[in-house]
Formats: C-alpha cells, sequence, structure tokens
C-alpha cells in the first residue's frame, strides 16, 4: 500500500474542491526542476546535451534547452524511464495515440493529472453551460478504449459531478445507435444536455436524430468538441439543427492530445473573437498571419505553457510523463489577452463577454504532416502502402495529397487527390479501396474513430504534373488543409 499516494491524491482532491481557482502563473522552472531530479530520461536527456540543471534558474535559460520530441525522446528511452522515479507507481491509466506507422505512443498518467483536466472541463460546463446549477446529462461520444478521448473525459466529467456539479454522465461512445437510444430516455429528466464528440460525428448524430424525429431543442442541447478545426458556417449549421440558441456561448472546442490531455479551452470570449475575424479574413491574416482561421482557445499558464517555434507550438506540462519543452508541433501561435481584445476594439469589435484573463492560443490543426478526420491523424505513410499494392503501383507516381474538406452540407470528407503514372489508366475506385484497407489495418485511430460508412476516401485523380497539385520542380507536400 502506497501511503504516498493516498497522500498525494488526497491533496490533489483538496485543491480541485476549493471553491476559489488557483492563480494562474508560470510555474515552469520548477517544474523543470522537479523532472531533471526525478525522471531518468530526461537526467540523461540533459547530460547527453551537456546541460547542469543547476545552471538553469531564468526563463531565458529555459528557453535555451533543447527541444524534446516522441522521436528523440519518447520512443528513444524504455517507456518506464520517462516516467518519476523510473517506474509506473502511481499511474493507474494508460492511453495510447496511433503512431504514423500504426505504432501505438504510450502515454500513462495518474489520477492527479485528470484533475489538472477537468479545471478545462470546468470552464466549459460549469462557467459557460452553467452545469454548476443546472441538472446536466453529459453524453461522452467520444470512442472508447485505450484512446484518451472516451475514457480522459468520462473521468474528467464524473470528477466535477463529486466537487458537487448536477452531472450525470453516459459513455455510449461513438455508437451512434445507443446514443440515440439512451438519448430519448434520460434526457427529458435534465435541465440539458452536452454532447462531447468530435465535430463531424457528432453533425452525424445530430442529422441522423434529425431524420429519426428527434425533438432536439426540448434537449436544451449543448456541445463540446475536440480534434479538428470546423468554420463558424459549420458551428452556425450545427447550432441550427441542434435547436441551439446561441452556439458561440453553447458550443465549446477543446484542444485536446493524447500527449497532454486538455492544452486549451474556448470560451465565450475566444468564441465570440473568432466569430469576429470569420467574416474579416484580412483581419485575420494579420493576427493569425493567415486568412484561414484557426481554432482559438484561452489556456492557463500555471498548468500547460507554450511557447512558439517556427510557427509551431512548444508545451510544458506536468503527466505522467513530464513534457519539458515539448515539441508538440501543431501550426499556431499565441497571443496576450490584452493584446488581443485591444486589436478587437481598434477595429470596432468589443466583445459582450469579458471571460477569464487568460491568454490565447490558435492553432490550424495537427502538425505539417498529417490530417486530422474525425479526430483520427491520417499520415501519408498509411495511404503510401495503399498506393503501393499489386495493380495500382503500377498506375500511379506514388506522389498523393491528403485532404479533409467539408462538402455542401457541411460533412467532413477525406479526399486523396492522387497523381497518374504517365500513359497508365488508373481505377479511382480500386485505390480508394486499397487506401481504406491499409489505414484501417495500419491505423487504429481511423479504424476506431471514423465511422464505417465514411471510412472509403473520395478519391480524384490528376494527371502527371498537374500544375494545382502535383507542380513539376516544386518539393511535394502530402497534405493540404483549405
Amino acid at each position: 500500500m502506497d501511503l504516498g499516494r493516498q497522500t498525494r491524491v488526497r491533496q490533489a482532491f483538496d485543491s480541485f474542491f476549493e471553491t476559489a481557482q488557483p492563480p494562474a502563473g508560470n510555474e515552469v522552472l520548477a517544474l523543470f526542476r522537479r523532472t531533471a531530479e526525478t525522471v531518468p530520461a530526461y537526467r540523461k536527456f540533459l547530460r547527453e546535451h551537456g546541460i547542469e540543471p543547476s545552471a538553469v534558474t531564468t526563463m531565458a535559460g529555459f528557453s535555451r534547452l533543447p527541444l524534446v520530441d516522441k522521436a528523440g525522446y519518447h520512443r528513444r528511452y524504455p517507456l518506464p524511464e520517462l516516467c518519476r522515479g523510473g517506474t509506473f507507481a502511481g499511474l493507474d491509466m494508460i492511453a495510447v495515440s496511433s503512431g504514423s506507422s500504426g505504432h501505438p505512443t504510450v502515454w500513462p498518467r495518474a489520477l492527479e493529472d485528470e484533475l489538472h483536466v477537468a479545471r478545462r472541463f470546468e470552464q466549459v460546463l460549469v462557467d459557460a453551460f452553467d452545469a454548476g446549477r443546472r441538472s446536466t446529462l453529459a453524453v461522452v461520444c467520444f470512442p472508447l478504449g485505450t484512446w484518451v478521448g472516451g475514457l480522459f473525459t468520462t473521468a474528467c466529467v464524473r470528477h466535477l459531478a463529486a466537487k458537487g456539479c448536477p452531472i450525470t454522465v453516459v459513455a455510449p461512445g461513438n455508437n451512434k445507435a445507443e446514443i440515440l437510444r439512451v438519448l430519448p430516455e434520460l434526457a427529458p429528466h435534465f435541465d440539458q444536455v452536452v454532447l462531447l464528440g468530435y465535430p463531424p460525428f457528432v453533425k452525424d448524430v445530430v442529422d441522423t436524430g434529425l431524420a429519426a424525429g428527434v425533438d432536439w431543442p426540448a434537449y436544451a442541447i449543448k456541445l463540446v468538441l475536440a480534434g479538428e478545426v470546423f468554420s463558424e458556417q459549420w458551428r452556425e449549421l450545427v447550432g441550427r439543427r441542434a435547436g441551439i440558441a446561441d452556439p458561440v456561448r453553447d458550443i465549446a472546442s477543446l484542444y485536446g492530445t493524447a500527449d497532454a490531455g486538455v492544452l486549451g479551452t474556448e470560451t465565450p470570449l475566444s468564441a465570440g473573437i473568432r466569430r469576429f475575424f470569420a467574416g474579416r479574413p484580412e483581419l485575420a491574416r494579420e493576427v493569425f498571419g493567415d486568412a484561414r482561421l484557426p481554432t482559438l482557445v484561452q489556456y492557463d499558464p500555471a498548468s500547460r505553457f507554450f511557447e512558439v517555434h517556427e510557427g509551431t507550438l512548444v508545451l510544458t506540462a506536468d503527466g505522467g510523463i513530464p513534457l519539458i519543452r515539448y515539441h508538440i508541433a501543431d501550426d499556431g501561435g499565441l497571443l496576450p489577452h490584452a493584446g488581443l481584445l485591444d486589436f478587437c476594439a481598434r477595429h470596432g469589435f468589443t466583445p459582450d463577454t469579458r471571460g477569464p484573463e487568460l491568454p490565447f492560443v490558435y492553432v490550424f490543426g495537427r502538425s505539417l504532416f498529417t490530417v486530422s478526420f474525425f479526430g483520427a491523424n491520417v499520415y501519408p505513410e498509411n495511404v503510401t502502402v495503399g498506393l503501393e499494392q499489386p495493380g495500382i503501383s503500377d498506375t500511379v507516381t506514388g506522389k498523393f495529397v491528403i485532404e479533409s474538406v467539408e462538402d455542401a452540407d457541411r460533412d467532413r470528407r477525406l479526399r486523396v487527390t492522387v497523381e497518374t503514372a504517365p500513359g497508365a489508366t488508373a481505377d479511382a475506385g480500386r485505390i480508394a479501396e486499397s487506401v481504406r484497407a491499409q489505414l484501417v489495418l495500419l491505423n487504429s485511430e481511423y479504424a476506431h474513430y471514423v465511422p464505417a460508412e465514411r471510412q472509403l476516401p473520395d478519391v480524384v485523380l490528376r494527371p502527371a504534373g498537374d500544375p494545382e497539385y502535383f507542380p513539376v520542380g516544386v518539393k511535394h507536400r502530402y497534405t493540404r488543409r483549405g
């Protein structure tokens, strides 16, 4: 019996149950020192880079520490050495994310880690949705299993119930039939219903429910979404179909990863600002460096500390595997709270809610080399295998572009544009079937997150040297975002 663990869990719950939120502050140096002292892999990593931890005493010194990532850190050392004390002791849950080749990446965590993330759910459910007073049915529509979404979300929302919020959780996972079976039975007994899931799947639930005669407005629906960037037109459409009167306040996106749970949350403030930028691409380009609209969330630097490296995000966060300057590699950037509000005010927009005084992080999507579809990372390596099959490989050049695109009804489709070999006749249907087979075989997230009826990609054939997708003499990019 680990009595020390008992003490740590009790202290974590005591802190979580406090009415006042802990003040946001930069505790990153303390986390660095603690990690350097207790995590064998990180000690070795620093030693190999000639770094003496005691010499890092300022944020300037911290910012010069080498970045860590999956390839150069997580997969380089034995898994227990990535944890405190070089052991799994005290780590009671494992999450797994698919790697680019289907090889899983393992992320152990403790109950105490869930409480950090539960505060982010509290920011949405209690602060925005008023679930501290209104009886709330939380329907977890994320996949259940080793993946982080379903079980982690269920645990965090139950912690809010334990804190005293009138929340009841049901977890049908991404089983659409089961979701629509339990909702009519349970929803009438609650003031509101919150659906938590990946955007395209939740939209599919809403659309299927409408076709089956579900009276969504009667359930006072709210949505908590994660995993993908969606448009404001998508928010408006799904809000209208679900009978949501205020989609800015009642639909919230989370920025989360298997690596460290929920990193930031969309608030009514950030959603209102994003909506303002949606109709002003020239201002979006000035603020975000691109006319595309990223996910815009607020984050607590005392819990999840961000930096920017060459236009991509770097994260420092505590957890079962403490991460110090971890290159999460998502395209994005940081914006100070006052600075963003001042910019909006100078351009004629003052949000009707001030929201928490926390900084903003914006995210265009997953890393440069993946596309997110129903919350699953789709990797070029998976698609390549589908094109290398007999009878296909001799009709294509091997170049392709993966996109997650919206159709006219705001549904997500996975599109693979393939370059055909000169003089060859390729079969788009056969290619689509081959790519689907390899995605399901090699990528466990794709197999379990994406509904079977959506797993077949739309394959578009283009001639060799096509100037839009396969220009000659230009370094090829295998992914594209709209």
